[in-house]
């Protein structure tokens, strides 16, 4: 019997998961993902909880598709954030950042797997019925991205240098602020973190 590869979307698919140090500007399809969003500072319990859960669907959704002969790796973890108004982060308690916690899924997997999988996790009660997790489609489209080496809360200057790239080239920023997580921060020294910075453009 012939095992199928695990498909591993960092290596397939690495126009989206590798970035350098210079800006640049890519074309992304449409994905899908899992997803769950709310809004508290990301050293809460609240997003604690929310990256829990996610990760818990993404290992159940695996399991299932290996039942079928079609594993995977789960991805890299990606985040979008945002303020509400015109303030700033600097200006807006880290209580009121809003965010969104993705993981993408390779092509093969589909709403009934996702389904089954919830279903299982509320009943094996790891996760609760009112849940917020979702999964759905996004398409950023045409994108400014670069990689950030650091910590997190050091990103300003890769943005500015980001935004600055997307006003030369003629174009407008008209997507949130959205990370990939290369790193594991558990095993990683903060300075050698490394993120990508992505924003959909237009």
């Amino acid at each position: 019997m012939l095992v199928s590869e695990k498909i591993n979307l960092a290596k397939t698919y690495p126009e989206y998961y590798t970035a350098n140090q210079k800006p640049k500007i890519v074309n992304l399809e449409p994905y899908h993902y899992l997803s769950i969003q709310g809004q508290s500072a990301p050293e809460s319990p609240i997003f604690l909880d929310a990256m829990g859960q996610l990760y818990s669907l993404a290992y159940r959704v695996k399991s299932i598709c290996k039942e079928q002969d079609l594993d995977f790796v789960v991805p890299k973890l990606e985040g979008f954030w945002w303020v509400e108004g015109h303030s700033s982060y600097e200006n807006t308690p880290r209580s009121q950042w809003h965010w969104k916690l993705l993981l993408r899924m390779p092509d093969f997997v589909g709403g009934s797997d996702v389904k089954e999988a919830m279903t299982i996790l509320i009943n094996d009660q790891k996760i609760p019925e009112n849940h917020r997790l979702l999964w759905e489609e996004i398409h950023e489209g045409l994108c400014v991205q670069m990689l950030h080496t650091g910590s997190y809360e050091n990103e300003k200057a890769t943005v500015e240098k980001l935004i600055q790239f997307v006003k030369r080239e003629g174009f407008d920023v008209v997507g949130k602020h959205h990370e990939i997580y290369l790193s594991d921060p558990r095993k990683t020294e903060e300075s050698k973190l490394r993120t990508i910075i992505r924003y959909a453009i237009q």
